[in-house]
C-alpha cells in the first residue's frame, strides 16, 4: 500500500460513512409516516409529507449541488453538507418535543437539502479518491453496500424504539436514532475538516471566465429527457414500495410497528443483495436487458401483492403476517439495480454533457418524495395495497423506456 492510499484511508472511511447516513436519514423520513399518522392525525397522504419535504429538496438543490461542488470543491460541499444534515436531523428532534407536524416537516426540508448534497459528493468524491478506475469503481461499489446496510438499520430501529403499539408513537420516540445520526454528522465534519481532500476538478476564475455558450445541453438528447423522467419514477418506485407497506402492516393489530419495521428493513437488505448481484454481472447482461427483466418481474410482483388474498398468511416472529408483504421485500432485488442501468442508458453517448446531466438526475430525485405522495392519496381511496396500481404504472414506463425510449436518436450533436 502507497503513502497515498494509506492517507486516504480516513477520508474514504468518512465517506462510506456518508453513504450510510444518505440511505439511514432518507429511509427514517418514510418509515416515520406510522409516527406521523399517530401524532398528527394525518391521512396516508400527509403521512407522506416528510419523504415529500425529503426528497423535493432534490429539486430545488441539484443543480445548485453540483455548482458549488465544481466552484468550491469537494471538501468544502461536504463540510456543507453535513452541516445542514445536523441543523435538518435537530430540527426533527425538536418537533417531537414541540409536537409541531410543521416543524417536522421543515426538518425533514433541511435533511433533504443535505441529503442531496452528500449524493453529490460522495461518489466522484470516492473515485478520486480510489486514482479512478477499477479502484475507484470499487470504492463506490463498498460505499453502495453501506448505503444499503443504513436504509436496512433505519426502519427496524424505528420499529423497536416505538415498539408493538401505533396508538402511542409519537416523533419524540425516535429520538435516540436522531442523535446518533447528529452524533456521526458532528464527528464527520471534524474528520473532513482536519484531513486532506483532493481537489483534481476544482473550476478555477479564469476557466468560468473563459467558458463560451455551448448550444447544445443534455437536455438536447430525447434518451436522455426520457431517461431523467425514469429516473422520477424509479426512486418514487423504490421509496413508495417500502413506505406503503410500512403503514399498511403496523396498521395491522396482529403485526405492529415493531414487525413492520423488520420487513420494511429486508426490503431494503434485498436491495443491497441485488446490487451485489447486479455487479457481478453487470459486465455479462447490458442495461436495457437488465432494465427491462426487472421491471417486468416488478409488475408481477406487485400484482401479486395487490390480489393475494389477505387471509394468505405465514408466520414470522410469532404473528401471521400477509404473504403479499414477504412479495413486497422480494422486490428490493428488483430495484436494486434499476438506478444503475437507467444512468447508463441515458448517459450513453452524453460525451461533455455527463457532468452536467448528472446534476439534472440529481433534481429528479425528488420523484421520491412526488410519487408515495400521490400513492398515500390513492391509499386513502383504494387502500394501502390498491394503492400500489401507481408503482405498477411507473414501472410500466421503465419497461416501455427499457425497449423503446433509451434508444440514442441525436448522434449528430458533437458532444468531445
Amino acid at each position: 500500500m502507497t503513502k497515498q492510499q494509506k492517507s486516504n484511508i480516513l477520508p474514504i472511511a468518512v465517506m462510506f460513512s456518508l453513504f450510510f447516513m444518505i440511505a439511514f436519514v432518507t429511509n427514517f423520513a418514510g418509515s416515520m409516516g406510522v409516527i406521523v399518522k399517530n401524532q398528527f392525525n394525518a391521512s396516508s397522504a400527509l403521512s407522506q409529507l416528510g419523504t415529500f419535504a425529503n426528497f423535493i429538496a432534490y429539486a430545488c438543490m441539484g443543480i445548485p449541488a453540483g455548482i458549488i461542488l465544481k466552484r468550491k470543491g469537494y471538501k468544502f460541499t461536504a463540510l456543507l453538507a453535513v452541516s445542514v444534515g445536523f441543523l435538518g436531523v435537530g430540527i426533527q428532534w425538536i418537533s417531537g418535543y414541540a409536537e409541531s407536524f410543521g416543524v417536522y416537516i421543515l426538518g425533514a426540508f433541511v435533511a433533504g437539502f443535505s441529503m442531496c448534497m452528500l449524493n453529490t459528493v460522495v461518489n466522484p468524491m470516492l473515485n478520486t479518491l480510489g486514482g479512478g478506475g477499477n479502484r475507484g469503481n470499487q470504492l463506490i461499489q463498498f460505499g453502495g453496500s453501506c448505503n444499503s446496510i443504513g436504509g436496512t438499520i433505519a426502519p427496524i430501529l424505528l420499529g423497536y424504539l416505538i415498539g408493538g403499539q401505533i396508538e402511542t408513537a409519537s416523533v419524540s420516540d425516535a429520538a435516540p436514532a436522531m442523535l446518533i445520526a447528529m452524533a456521526i454528522f458532528f464527528v464527520a465534519f471534524l474528520v473532513i475538516f482536519f484531513v486532506h481532500i483532493p481537489e483534481p476538478h476544482l473550476e478555477t476564475k479564469e476557466q468560468r471566465l473563459n467558458k463560451q455558450k455551448d448550444p447544445h445541453s443534455p437536455l438536447s438528447f430525447r434518451h436522455f429527457v426520457l431517461g431523467a423522467v425514469a429516473i422520477f419514477f424509479y426512486v418514487g418506485i423504490e421509496v413508495g414500495i417500502p413506505n406503503m407497506a410500512n403503514l399498511y402492516m403496523s396498521d395491522n393489530p396482529l403485526v405492529g410497528p415493531a414487525i413492520a419495521g423488520t420487513v420494511v428493513g429486508l426490503y431494503w437488505l434485498m436491495m443491497m443483495v441485488g446490487r451485489l448481484i447486479g455487479g457481478a454481472v453487470g459486465a455479462k447482461v447490458s442495461s436495457k436487458l437488465m432494465l427491462s427483466t426487472v421491471s417486468f418481474v416488478a409488475i408481477v410482483l406487485l400484482l401479486c401483492v395487490i390480489f393475494f388474498p389477505e387471509t394468505w398468511v405465514v408466520a414470522f416472529k410469532g404473528v401471521e403476517l400477509p404473504v403479499s408483504m414477504i412479495v413486497m421485500f422480494i422486490c428490493g432485488l428488483c430495484t436494486s439495480v434499476m438506478w444503475g442501468a437507467i444512468f447508463n442508458l441515458a448517459a450513453e453517448g452524453l460525451g461533455k454533457y455527463t457532468p452536467a446531466a448528472s446534476g439534472i438526475f440529481m433534481a429528479l430525485v425528488c420523484g421520491g418524495g412526488v410519487i408515495p405522495l400521490i400513492q398515500g392519496a390513492v391509499a386513502d381511496s383504494l387502500g394501502y395495497l390498491g394503492s400500489y396500481i401507481i408503482t405498477i404504472a411507473c414501472l410500466f414506463y421503465l419497461l416501455w423506456y427499457a425497449l423503446i425510449g433509451s434508444k440514442n436518436v441525436n448522434k449528430d450533436i458533437p458532444t468531445e
